[in-house]
């Protein structure tokens, strides 16, 4: 993991063509904006890890399902 500090105002570029900038700092929160093509996803960790849940338990329905049809 790489750690930076920045400031508000300042920004970190990932890849040549996304933008992490600070945008404001409060007391422990810190808000961050991102600009990313629009083909590249972002998402809240708890968002991901729900949708990673999800697609897994759609892929072992799918497997269930595929298995009834053999029999």
């Amino acid at each position: 993991m790489l750690a930076l500090t920045r400031k508000k105002g300042e920004s970190i570029i990932v890849n040549n063509d996304i933008e992490i900038s600070i945008l404001d700092i409060r007391g422990d929160q810190v808000k961050v904006g991102i600009s990313a093509p629009k083909e590249v996803p972002v998402y809240r960790k708890e968002v991901y890890l729900q949708i990673q849940k999800e697609n897994e338990a759609a892929v072992n329905l799918e497997d269930v399902n595929v298995l009834k049809n053999i029999l």
